[in-house]
């Protein structure tokens, strides 16, 4: 399952109900399930007839299933010439159905004949309701606790079966699962007809998929695989950039598997409504439409890599999570850190002017910020109840995981790495596995103790900074001491140390040295080493691939910021911006020297390197900058960044690169927002006025751009002009990027307007969140959105959904930066009952206390370096 998208929004992935999820008895398990459902997709209801093969282990007069609003109509065991009728007791729960026979069950083969009903919910949970284009669609989302909702089963990851599934549908629509179709019959009622699928090889509950509607499809295919994007009938047209992706990530994983794809075939559709950003159920993956479906001649740069990621992502999973499965959900980062690592591989070869290397790196700065906080928790984590495996669905086991990969596959070489990896698919198929099968054949293929590595990134939390001394020695020979300790963004935390070590791969890379960068095993709390020559500085994460901060001295940062150009790769640049502003974070360094730094590199040409700078230069405007020196910074900013700016300019040139386009809508973006720029403004309401009253040409990725900018001071008349364009978008990019403009408005009357539209019925249940979420984003709306939340929860929750959950408003509120907003986030969440909402309050909480400090430590210091750098009349 993905994220919706890569930065943020991970509180999407089902941070679901409270209500327990405890394991089966243990005593039976299946061998096959035959599954027919009937969906009245008017009624939104549905009825099933199931058989299910199952092997007792021992006796037994019950035999317990997982069951959530399911109705009995009858459970029969059929044993031998023996037919026995069971009653029926169900524990909502425990979401469990036990089946009590007037006489023992015998060990060894039973089979199971179970007539239930069910609801087409609207949830996005189970087996649920989509609406779309005025009528209605019947869709699955199982992962991680719902196949039971859709019928009883072994719904543990564990309990793998095959699957023959049989739909009957209404004449004139179809259905996908799993299979292909090998038989289509009409009845049994006139203007129904039968799909029979060919049976699938074993597989987990939880990637059994069914989706019933007038879907229409583009064909094609690569190694002898069928492909098929499918949508429905009105989004056809925008499926051609979707199957040339997964051909490409097809091919890709078939090479560097060296196992050939397990499902015979594949369909990949978009639906309406669906609350994760997709699904990778075997040979069916499941998408949200905006994920998937775009326009290839005119939608984004954002848009195409986007979609090349995330079918790359679900489609790694069908090797790694579906013909491999994870033995429980404390294991899940097995399936999502490989497939989020997996995901810019294909891209590599096949667009390798996108940089997805350094998306990267950028993706590991992201997650070791997020391990900075006290209340992460370690990749392996217990996971019981149905609110803990939700949580398993976070950036730790998406980011963090995929940065460790990184890591180790830079250790033992990505050869290497690569057959160790084809080892464990092939030693496990079909089967299940834990986090120690997958380092073990890591280990023996390598020879390199990448189990001691790796155990000690997967189950401790947090991350290392590894502190750098150099310094030349008599010998003309450079000593450098490494000493690590947990990193905390919390300062006392950081002060006072934790008793975490860590086997770190490290490899260092001198000043001037034309030498190839030394590695070594980090395994003490302390060790020195030394390199040839007598060099300024070291860097410490040669290449990029730690996953780790590194923390220099002031003067060694100087040093490096002369250099950086030369003597720095892009990757290294990055991870030298993340690593001094985690030095800011804690108060070791000045706001100055990242400033400094900001300047030194405002030259550099590589769009992810920029891309954090202006990150940066944004959150110093929101959480630093006083009412009393936002006219200096913003004049500060103005002159880092508008040469960037004028020469990138607000016309793209012929035949431009991708990269360029993406750097001109940052610069434009960052030096509008933190910048303040009233030519900004001007340029960017002027742009987006003529597109969308004459229907002007424009770039869509500036586009994009403007169309933020200009809705920060935009007023009720170009607000209705969005909310007009997103109903009658041409493509769900275009939608999406109009309706969630609206929350980036700033006028306190629309911003009651957007509050009031995101939980209307206009919006679709799994879009409402979101919008509410982006509000807190917003400064001028943040304090309005968390009261609008406050006062109306009980419709905010009806709105959000089950597969939502009220624990990401909860989330949404981490970006205030008070102690009174802090202190009644508190209270109020001591008051309600918010659905897993343990540790997402725990982390909203210590957001805030941390931004409080930064501010508290920085912004005077702020103030200071803008006085003496205007005194000093520095450009």
């Amino acid at each position: 399952m993905k994220r919706l998208t890569i930065a943020a929004i991970l509180s999407f992935l089902m941070l679901t109900v409270s209500a327990s999820a405890q394991r089966l008895p243990g005593n039976a398990y299946p061998e096959h399930y035959q599954l027919a459902f009937h969906p009245d997709l008017k009624a939104a209801k549905f009825r099933g007839q199931e058989a299910i093969h199952v092997v007792l282990k021992q006796s037994s007069a019950t035999l317990t299933l997982n069951s959530v609003d399911l109705e009995y109509q009858e459970v029969m065991a059929q044993v031998g010439k023996k037919t026995l009728t069971a009653t029926v007791t169900t524990d909502p729960q425990k979401e469990t159905a036990t089946f009590t026979f007037p006489e023992p069950l015998p060990a060894g083969k039973v089979l199971m004949h179970i007539h239930f009903t069910g609801t087409l919910n609207d949830q996005l949970a189970g087996f649920y309701l989509s609406k779309g284009e005025g009528r209605n669609y019947a869709v699955t989302q199982f992962e991680a606790t719902d196949a039971r909702r859709a019928f009883p089963s072994f719904d543990e990851p564990a309990m793998k079966a095959t699957f023959a599934i049989t739909l009957v549908v209404d004449q004139g629509d179809t259905a996908i699962s799993n299979g292909r179709i090998v038989s289509d019959k009409p009845g049994p009622e006139p203007g129904q007809h039968t799909l029979t699928f060919s049976t699938t090889r074993k597989m987990s509950s939880y990637l059994v998929a069914m989706a019933v509607g007038d879907f229409k499809c583009v064909s094609g295919g690569v190694d002898g695989i069928p492909i098929r994007i499918c949508s429905t009938p009105d989004k056809t047209h925008l499926a051609s950039f979707a199957l040339r992706a997964t051909e490409e990530a097809v091919h890709f994983f078939n090479g560097y598997y060296r196992v050939q794809y397990p499902f015979g075939k594949l369909d990949v559709l978009g639906v309406p409504d669906f609350g994760a950003g997709a699904m990778e159920n075997t040979g069916a993956i499941i998408f949200r439409e905006r994920l998937l479906l775009i326009d290839d001649a005119n939608d984004s740069a954002g848009a195409h890599r986007t979609v090349a990621d995330v079918l790359a992502h679900e489609i790694a999973h069908q090797w790694f999570g579906d013909l491999v499965t994870a033995q429980w959900w404390d294991n899940i980062w097995l399936n999502e850190g490989f497939a989020t690592w997996a995901s810019p591989n294909p891209a590599k070869s096949w667009k390798p002017e996108w940089n997805p290397q350094l998306d990267e790196v950028q993706d590991t700065g992201a997650s070791l910020s997020v391990d900075s906080a006290a209340s992460t928790r370690a990749i392996r984590s217990k996971a019981e109840s149905r609110a803990e495996i939700g949580e398993q669905f976070d950036g730790i086991a998406y980011g963090k995981a995929a940065a460790v990969l990184r890591m180790v596959e830079s250790y033992v070489g990505k050869e290497i790495f690569r057959r160790g990896v084809t080892k464990y698919l092939t030693k496990h198929s079909y089967a299940n596995a834990t986090a120690e099968d997958f380092w073990s054949a890591i280990a023996q293929v390598s020879g390199k103790p990448v189990d001691k590595v790796m155990k000690g990134f997967v189950d401790q939390p947090g991350a290392p900074v590894i502190s750098v001394a150099a310094k030349c020695t008599q010998k003309g020979e450079t000593e450098v001491t490494l000493s690590q300790r947990r990193f905390f963004h919390d300062r006392k935390r950081m002060e006072a140390g934790g008793p975490e070590l860590w086997n770190v791969p490290v490899c260092l890379k001198a000043a001037g040295s034309s030498q190839p960068a030394r590695c070594e095993l980090l395994t003490q709390e302390e060790q020195t080493f030394t390199l040839p020559g007598c060099a300024p500085w070291v860097f410490a994460n040669a290449g990029s691939q730690g996953y780790y901060r590194s923390a220099y001295s002031p003067e060694a940062v100087g040093q490096m910021v002369a250099a950086a150009e030369k003597e720095l790769t892009p990757a290294e640049r990055i991870t030298l911006l993340g690593d001094e502003w985690a030095q800011v974070r804690v108060g070791q360094h000045d706001i100055g020297d990242f400033l400094r730094l900001a300047e030194g590199l405002k030259s550099d040409q590589e769009r992810a390197v920029l891309e954090i700078v202006a990150a940066r230069l944004r959150d110093i405007s929101d959480d630093l900058t006083s009412d009393a020196d936002r006219e200096a910074y913003q004049a500060w900013v103005r002159d880092l960044l508008r040469p960037a700016a004028t020469e990138l300019g607000w016309s793209p040139a012929p035949n431009e690169s991708e990269e360029r386009r993406i750097m001109r809508g940052f610069v434009l973006y960052t030096l509008g927002y933190a910048g303040g720029d009233p030519q900004v403004f001007e340029q960017a309401r002027t742009l987006v006025e003529r597109h969308l009253k004459a229907g002007a040409e424009a770039d869509s990725t500036l586009l994009e751009t403007a169309v933020r900018l200009a809705a920060i001071h935009g007023d009720a008349a170009l607000y209705d002009q969005y909310l007009e364009r997103s109903r009658k978008a041409r493509a769900p990019e275009e939608f999406y990027l109009y309706q969630q403009a609206l929350s980036r408005f700033r006028d306190p009357a629309l911003i009651q307007r957007t509050l009031k539209y995101s939980i209307s019925a206009e919006v679709r249940t799994q879009d409402s969140g979101r919008m509410l979420g982006s509000m807190f984003q917003n400064p001028a709306a943040r304090a309005t959105a968390w009261q609008f939340v406050t006062t109306r929860w009980n419709d905010v929750q009806a709105k959000i959904g089950l597969s939502l959950g009220g624990a990401r408003m909860i989330g949404a509120a981490g970006g205030f930066c008070d102690a009174a907003a802090r202190d009644d986030i508190q209270k109020f969440a001591a008051e309600h009952n918010v659905p897993a909402q343990s540790r997402t309050l725990r982390s909203t909480l210590e957001r805030i206390n941390n931004c409080i400090d930064l501010r508290a430590a920085q912004q005077e210091r702020l103030a200071v370096w803008l006085r003496s750098h205007a005194a000093a009349g520095a450009p």
